[in-house]
């Protein structure tokens, strides 16, 4: 499994989690109050001049991390471009990137332990209606560590494939892209009930 937490210390790293967490709230919340471009261009700009407070190979290291998004970008910028309001969807993409990039930051410099930690404690007065946030824990631990993983296993198709033919991939990778998901989650649903299954803390 892998953590998204950089190797690479910076400032950011001897910040509790409460307090990155409370400031990306924040952060996001006022995201959403700015519709204009030339702002939320100046948010993007911020983001990653934050980025670039833990120094250059962070910076490459963060903009790595955000690789998968700019597809979902470009599907808004093309859509809105169809819709006739470019405009509109500069502001939605920017906007993306600003609040996504806020959480990767926040991401990178955070033990997993300490962001689940910090979870299952905002969730803890639901323990007192009967319902059990451990398995919340889990949830959240499996997602942040095995997302990298599944793309880089997608990568790793897409490059065989590359490799065999000269036609792209398109639909044909989507069937091995989801046997090896489930395949990888009977393994971890296999282990898990090794440990007693959520009977444990995460």
């Amino acid at each position: 499994m892998l953590a998204l937490t950089s190797s690479t210390e910076t400032i950011y790293h001897r910040w509790r989690a409460s307090a990155k967490l409370a400031a990306v709230s924040v952060g996001v919340f006022a995201l959403y109050l700015i519709d204009s471009p030339a702002l939320l261009s100046l948010a993007v700009a911020g983001v990653a001049l934050a980025y670039l407070v833990g120094g250059w190979q962070f910076l490459v290291e963060g903009v790595r991390f955000l690789r998968p998004l700019w597809f979902f970008v470009a599907i808004v910028l093309v859509w809105h471009v169809v819709a006739g309001d470019p405009l509109t969807g500069l502001a939605v993409a920017l906007r993306l990137v600003a609040a996504v990039g806020l959480a990767n930051l926040v991401t990178m410099t955070t033990r997993l332990d300490d962001l689940v930690e910090l979870v299952l404690w905002i969730l803890s007065p639901l323990e007192k209606l009967g319902i059990r946030t451990a398995p919340i824990g889990y949830a959240m631990a499996l997602v942040v560590r095995f997302t990298p993983v599944l793309f880089g296993k997608a990568g790793t198709l897409v490059d065989s494939w590359r490799a065999r033919s000269a036609r792209r991939p398109g639909w044909r990778l989507v069937m091995p892209i989801t046997v090896t998901a489930i395949d990888d989650a009977e393994q971890v649903a296999e282990a898990l009930r090794a440990r007693g299954g959520f009977d444990s803390d995460p």
